[in-house]
């Protein structure tokens, strides 16, 4: 099989694709035809080694993807052959096939009349938006949110699924063209970071504060974007895109009662995850939370759309087609 792999770590251009003989499928394992991989800021994080876990090289990146069971080991029962199906895991899926221990990542049957590619660049970033909006965030009717680095693969969920939640969204990105998109998707207010001071201009699009600040992205925007909530507001860090982590001046959250949160997966309660997860896929099934594929690459490209996301310059998701 062809697999992009990062014999030694370094800058996306360190990923070469090579042909590997297909892995062994062992007991309770499962062997997936990939069709699409969504590249996620993570994957070029574990490639420098400046992930807060190191995988030891060679490896093969890639953390989501979408594809079609082809074999399955005795001992697995949550799939079948011919299923397709969507995973997320830590390594492996920049391939043209990866096998998973179906008990240890999460694995889930595409719904029918999705296309995999969409269901590959849904997966982490929506997930990651609606619950952190809905389990975290608190996000209510009505309320004002500001999302931070609208125009990559979370802001662009949050901006959309923000919106599905009867919130009002006002997007702060790097560019034109993201906040462009982040407008397509139902943003109200649009400011570009870069074209002047953004404590000012958010003060200026919400004079009575926001009430949600959903922050990807860290570094300077963190602290103009908190200023910016009423007293009482939630602000919910999510990661650190910039590349910066950012330190904030407690007396600023103390003065104002903000309530500042981080957000995992592990931390959502059971019946709440469920509930999401159901919400959020009837959100899809109903065209109301669609993924924007800003780029799409071959597999022999994927150093390239790692470069991509590296640069801060990916819109929305961008992909990897593992069969082209």
């Amino acid at each position: 099989m062809r697999a992009a792999v990062c014999s030694s770590y370094g800058p996306p251009e360190a990923v070469t694709v090579e042909t590997l003989p297909s892995p062994l499928l062992e007991a309770g394992q499962v062997r997936i035809k990939i069709g699409a991989a969504a590249v996620n800021f993570s994957d070029v994080l574990l490639i420098a080694d400046k992930y807060q876990v190191s995988v030891p090289p060679p490896f093969t990146p890639g953390s989501e993807f979408a594809g079609v069971v082809e074999e399955v080991a005795e001992g697995v029962s949550a799939v079948s052959v011919g299923d397709r199906v969507t995973g997320t895991g830590f390594v492996g899926a920049f391939a043209e096939e990866i096998v998973v221990a179906s008990d240890k990542l999460t694995l889930k049957r595409i719904p029918d009349g999705i296309d995999a590619r969409v269901a590959a660049a849904f997966g982490v970033a929506y997930r990651t938006a609606y619950h952190t909006l809905r389990s975290v965030a608190r996000l209510r009717p009505g309320d004002e949110l500001i999302v931070l680095g609208a125009g990559g693969g979370v802001g662009i969920a949050a901006v959309q699924l923000g919106i599905a939640l009867g919130a009002s969204v006002t997007a702060v990105a790097s560019s034109t063209d993201k906040l462009v998109v982040a407008a397509s998707y139902g943003a109200g207010h649009l400011i570009d970071h870069r074209s002047g001071d953004l404590r000012t201009r958010l003060k200026e699009a919400l004079p009575q504060g926001a009430d949600v600040v959903v922050d990807p992205v860290g570094g300077d925007l963190s602290e103009p974007a908190l200023r910016a909530l009423r007293p009482g507001g939630r602000f919910v860090t999510v990661g650190y895109a910039s590349g910066v982590i950012p330190s904030i001046p407690l007396n600023l959250v103390l003065v104002k009662g903000i309530h500042i949160s981080g957000f995992q997966f592990k931390d959502i309660p059971a019946d709440e995850f469920h509930r999401n997860e159901q919400e959020l896929t009837d959100l899809l099934l109903a065209d109301r939370a669609v993924p924007h594929i800003g780029a799409s690459y071959p597999l022999e490209g994927t150093a390239d759309a790692l470069r991509l996301v590296a640069d801060g310059k990916a819109i929305g998701k961008v992909l990897i087609d593992c069969e082209s």
